[in-house]
């Protein structure tokens, strides 16, 4: 390219590129806008005649300039860093298998950028740009930060940021970042942290963010200010510190608002703290190293199934499901490991599933019978492992009186599911022993058998079989008799009631066998911990 072709901001950033000053083209009277042709800048960065003294370090630094043509470096070494100010493109630059030190471009008009399996020896910084079309990052290698602070994307019903198995040796920074369309990172490799704080990320019944198997070596950060319209997908991802959403705002209506299936999350997973979800939450076989908090959150309506929350197969050392108010939808905790569990009556959701769920310990205690309506919640008809699991808990802490009176809701509950028949046997044993689980009432029931039989026939004693040869009658001695099988006092086979007497003793006889059988069955029960 010959100078005398170059016009006058295109001499003055000839002329300053081998010390690497910065050239503002803005104050040029030669137009409104300066321009700048991509073609000279591409000769200058792949050096095309332009002569450096020692000690030189060239660099581009161009401000205020409307670059016109393509900007086309694909598969090209640049060997000086680019700082591009507030200039506008015509056409995407293409950067396609290039290799660069560091690009800057900040509060630059571009209608997209092409820069997949690039690589960055620093950062690469697209701060305060606006792109009117998507950026292509796929496969890139950066060595440094990626810098989208401040930056609008606007490719609605397409990928607007494409940076799938994307290489990230420093951090993600994406705070205040607007995005219409998909944010495509899939399979991308963060070795720094990942901030999406106040970012705004548009793609209505799409995927708001593909983030599956994305690995982050610190932080995944949405905190307060962050909104997203559509999915957001987490599944499979590997995170090495916390993810946090406190504050932020997720909307997928009758859908998944957040997918985060097998993801493994060092510290916490916090969704709590003013998080307010329009869809569905699913964590179904995430590992979390610390706290699972839901703490404060507002979760408002359920994805097409119904399901607000689903927790299936997840692992935490604590569990907080305390949320702003009761879950609209179902929470479905199914094969859950919770850890210390903490929760509250006013937020517990109306269908609560705990099928095989799993806890060490309750943080705040209840009554057995407030704990037996939690369990109740569950949908589907009787479970016998919620009891279980509950009872395990109240005897860990020594609360064995709660423990038995979970077990006897557990069974009073199973008798709704059995034929007619054994339900009347299990009133029968229910009101004898309470299953075995209140054996104190064993005792009175034989108390006041034996107060009355012995009343009655201390007024109305039996004829002696045979007289002369009986026993000397003793009322209290013979209603025992009627009333304790197999253990026998001589006075119920010398002694023949007659009338009324005789029908009491056929009803002494009866309740005492009932008495044997139910406190048998219960004993048994008992000692199994059924």
């Amino acid at each position: 390219m010959s100078l005398d072709e170059l016009n006058a901001p295109e001499r003055r950033l000839w002329d300053s590129f081998s010390k690497g000053r910065t050239v503002d083209v803005r104050d040029d009277p030669a137009s409104a806008q300066a321009v700048v042709r991509a073609d000279v800048i591409a000769a200058l960065l792949l050096d095309a005649g332009v002569d450096h003294a020692p000690g030189d370090r060239p660099a581009l630094r161009l401000t205020g300039a409307r670059v016109t043509g393509r900007l086309d470096l694909r598969f090209t070494e640049i060997a000086a860093p680019v700082v591009l100010t507030d200039c506008r493109f015509d056409e995407p630059p293409q950067l396609r298998g290039a290799r660069t030190r560091e690009l800057v471009m900040s509060g630059c008009d571009l209608p997209g950028l092409v820069a997949d399996t690039a690589q960055i020896d620093a950062r690469l910084v697209l701060s305060r740009c606006h792109l009117t079309g998507p950026l292509v990052l796929t496969r890139t290698q950066i060595n440094g930060d990626l810098d989208l602070r401040d930056t609008v994307i606007t490719a609605p019903g397409g990928e607007a940021l494409a940076a799938v198995h994307v290489k990230v040796v420093g951090d993600v920074l994406c705070a205040d970042l607007a995005v219409a369309g998909c944010f495509r990172l899939s399979g991308a490799s963060i070795d720094g942290e990942f901030d999406l704080e106040g970012a705004s990320l548009r793609n209505p019944g799409g995927h708001a963010l593909d983030a599956y198997h994305v690995q982050v070596a610190q932080d995944f950060t949405c905190h307060p200010g962050f909104t997203a319209e559509g999915r957001i997908i987490l599944s499979g991802a590997t995170v090495a510190a916390a993810i946090g959403f406190c504050g932020a705002r997720l909307s997928n209506p009758g859908d998944i608002a957040l997918e985060a299936v097998d993801v493994t999350v060092s510290r916490n997973f916090d969704l709590g703290r003013g998080l307010t979800v329009d869809g569905g939450i699913k964590l179904d076989g995430s590992r979390i190293g610390t706290e699972l908090s839901l703490r404060d959150a507002a979760l408002t309506h359920a994805d097409g199934n119904g399901t607000a929350l689903s927790l299936r197969a997840i692992q935490a050392r604590e569990t907080d499901l305390r949320t702003q108010r009761p879950i609209d939808g179902v929470v479905d905790a199914r094969n859950a490991r919770l850890g210390t569990l903490y929760d509250a009556p006013d937020t517990w959701p109306a269908d609560l599933r705990l099928a095989e769920t799993t806890y060490d310990a309750l943080a705040f205690p209840l009554t057995a019978a407030e704990r037996v309506r939690w369990i109740r919640r569950t949908s589907g008809g009787y479970l016998p492992q919620p009891y279980e699991q509950l009872a395990a808990a109240c005897r860990k802490v020594g609360h064995e009186d709660e423990a038995r009176t979970v077990l006897l809701a557990k069974q009073r509950h199973r008798r709704t599911t059995l034929s007619l028949p054994t339900r009347a046997w299990g009133h029968v044993q229910d009101m004898a022993v309470g299953y075995g689980y209140r054996p104190i009432r064993a005792g009175l029931w034989l108390m006041a058998l034996l107060a009355c039989g012995a009343l009655f026939f201390a007024l109305h004693p039996p004829a002696p079989l045979e007289a002369g040869k009986a026993p000397d009658f003793n009322a209290v001695f013979y209603t025992l008799d009627l009333l304790v099988p197999i253990i026998t006092f001589g006075q119920e086979g010398a002694f023949a009631p007659r009338g009324g007497g005789q029908w009491l003793a056929y009803g002494l006889i009866a309740a005492g066998w009932i008495l044997a059988t139910t406190v048998t069955a219960g004993i048994s029960r008992a000692i199994s911990r059924q």
